[in-house]
């Protein structure tokens, strides 16, 4: 999956959490803003509430089920800044990227 594709099912499938923004932040590979204000997905860099940084690799290692979230928190492969409580709630909407 590109980070194109990701940001699209998230879009279709209205992947958001309503009036929160959450920023995938995959360094030079760029971004995935899921904007519950505006409820759209997008590839725009912007304020959000909760940002992860995440290389692309580690985030399809994770989607493959390769990579343990808590491993790769607790290793600094997974940065996440700002509220907590949004980043808990991921793994809902991340379960709309399969099928």
């Amino acid at each position: 999956m590109t980070k194109n594709e990701m940001a699209a099912k998230l879009n279709d499938r209205q992947a958001w959490l309503p009036g929160k923004r959450i920023k995938f932040d995959f360094g030079d590979d760029g971004v995935v803003l899921i904007d519950g204000i505006a409820e759209r997905v997008t590839e725009e860099d912007g304020a959000a509430d909760t940002t992860i940084a995440i290389s692309w690799d580690d985030l399809e290692a994770l989607r493959r089920r390769e990579l343990d979230p808590m491993s790769a928190l607790m290793q600094g492969r997974i940065r996440i800044d700002g509220d907590m409580a949004n980043a808990m709630q991921l793994a809902g909407l991340t379960a709309k990227l399969q099928g």
